[in-house]
């Protein structure tokens, strides 16, 4: 084995860092599923009940649980920005509201 090569922590599972990758990642594709989960449950709605407007509350329904994904990602970013601001590694690099360009 590679003794220069850092050892993985045990608390840290292998592929975190791909994990994370692909859950910033997957909003889009969040987006778009909710949505055409949305129309599918109003479809469905719309069938059984013979309602037209069951069909549309289907669709507010898939755009809502999207609106509501973006929501939960801008929180967990906010989340991560923040802990980065307090970090004393980028201090440095905090706004100063006094230093203005004129």
């Amino acid at each position: 084995m590679d003794e220069n090569r850092p050892k993985l922590q045990d608390d840290d599972p292998k592929f975190k860092k791909v994990v994370e990758a692909a859950d910033d990642l997957s909003l889009g594709l969040s987006m778009v599923v909710a949505v055409l989960l949305g129309v599918g449950f109003g479809y469905l709605l719309r069938k059984w009940f013979s309602d037209d407007w069951l069909f549309w509350f289907g669709v507010f329904i898939g755009i809502s649980a999207a609106i509501l994904n973006v929501y939960k990602v801008y929180k967990k970013q906010k989340r991560e920005l923040d802990k980065l601001a307090k970090d004393p590694k980028y201090a440095r690099y905090r706004y100063d509201e006094s230093d203005e360009d004129d």
